[in-house]
């Protein structure tokens, strides 16, 4: 028999983002906000995070990420949040109707709006097309984590770390509590990804770093023994490791909206939304990492409480009317633009900038273009994964109803 849940709001996924949304519903005075989490606890990433800093500007002190997520889960419960763990939304309906499963069979959630909050994900051996054999011992970062700090296991001593991502750090600083000692940090880019000095921190712990080096193979029969790596000077080296830490190259966790009816947009990976956060379906709201991959728990945070805020607005009749008036175009080496399209506006609590990414290193003007007429611009050095903003007021001039503006990095690249 399936199980009915009727709600003011529906929130799927308990993170950062669809915590703090749920907060500021029930400080609006939303009657009924419902958590859908699918894990056993809510909280997000952050819990398998045992290091710090988390939660400075939520709770104006320094957390590791479990206290972090534990803080998180208790302000909701206190705020008359309504949390349903071990559920796992399976399909969205259009007019914010959910299909669910649950360990007492199917569920159906009827809502009058829903929030997306899902997150996002570490690519995969696969999804890197690494070749070679298949032993035991290649996991992405939140494996690692959920085994260390939950599992309480190690799955390697030794392992070679790929990436320098903010979150190659993240598994460092877990693999150095652990006791693990990693053999190298190996990147294909020339420079880190994370901004500099945090790229030091292997080097402080005496982790030999390779950069412009890629994965050639895998090797070893039941568990990793050694990786070949390909240099810069195309020669190949061989590291002996008992494991391959897979980091960063995060993807919107969009598997609910992929074969949905809301809109998915190419560059981010996640659903189209306009500055309200709202989807293709306005019923729908969308926040956090499922809009793009990939921002720390406290910007997270402060964007779920902003798509909470224009939510209750919503449902109070107060939030503009969903009209597409403007649509962004990612122009020349823009790797995504959020959101994707205005609609009219007038309301102060719209989101307050595009937020964009390109996709190689460049220097020269990062421009919006309305046509020939130019918006914004900025000159300066582009780098891959930095969150770059532009202000929603400069785009905010008279333009004819289905306008589109052009977002473009059209500098020379620099590798």
């Amino acid at each position: 028999m399936t199980e009915t849940i009727a709600t003011d709001v529906a929130i799927v996924g308990g993170g950062p983002a669809g915590i703090a949304a749920a907060l500021v519903l029930r400080g609006r005075g939303v009657g009924r906000v419902t958590i859908l989490e699918r894990e056993a606890d809510v909280g997000g990433v952050p819990r398998h995070c045992g290091h710090p800093p988390f939660g400075m500007r939520e709770f104006g002190r320094v957390l590791t990420g479990p206290a972090y997520a534990q803080r998180l889960a208790e302000a909701a419960r206190q705020a008359g949040v309504e949390i349903r763990t071990g559920l796992s939304v399976t399909a969205l309906r259009p007019g914010a109707r959910l299909d669910a499963m649950c360990a007492a069979g199917p569920v159906e959630i009827v809502a009058g709006r829903v929030i997306l909050a899902t997150g996002a994900r570490e690519s995969s051996r696969a999804a890197r097309l690494i070749s070679g054999d298949r032993p035991v011992g290649v996991i992405t970062t939140g494996t690692l984590q959920h085994e260390v700090h939950i599992e309480k296991m190690l799955p390697f001593r030794r392992p070679v770390i790929v990436g320098t991502e903010l979150v190659s750090l993240s598994a460092v600083a877990t693999c150095r509590k652990a006791g693990i000692r990693p053999v190298a940090v190996i990147e294909a880019a020339d420079r880190p990804t994370a901004r500099r000095p945090l790229d030091l921190f292997p080097r402080l712990l005496g982790i030999p770093m390779h950069y412009r080096a890629t994965i050639a193979e895998i090797r070893g029969r039941g568990r990793v023994e050694a990786i070949a790596i390909r240099l810069a000077d195309g020669s190949m080296r061989e590291l002996a490791c008992d494991g391959v830490l897979l980091t960063g190259r995060f993807t919107p966790e969009a598997a609910l909206v992929r074969p949905s009816h809301l809109v998915l947009d190419d560059g981010s990976g996640g659903p189209a939304i306009d500055q309200f956060g709202r989807c293709s379906d306005p019923s729908y709201f969308a926040a956090g990492n499922l809009l793009r991959p990939i921002e720390t728990a406290g910007w997270s945070y402060r964007e779920g409480a902003r798509i909470g805020a224009m939510v209750a607005d919503d449902l109070a009749g107060t939030l503009p009317p969903y009209v597409t008036t403007t649509t962004i175009v990612r122009g020349a080496n823009v790797k995504l633009v959020v959101p994707q399209r205005l609609s009219a506006s007038g309301h102060t609590g719209s989101l307050d900038s595009l937020q964009i990414r390109v996709d190689a290193a460049t220097t020269g003007p990062l421009v919006a273009r309305d046509g020939s007429q130019v918006l914004w611009c900025r000159h300066g050095r582009l780098l891959p994964e930095r969150r770059i903003l532009i202000p929603l007021s400069a785009l905010q001039g008279p333009r004819a109803a289905g306008g589109t503006i052009i977002i473009e990095a059209a500098g020379s690249g620099s590798g």
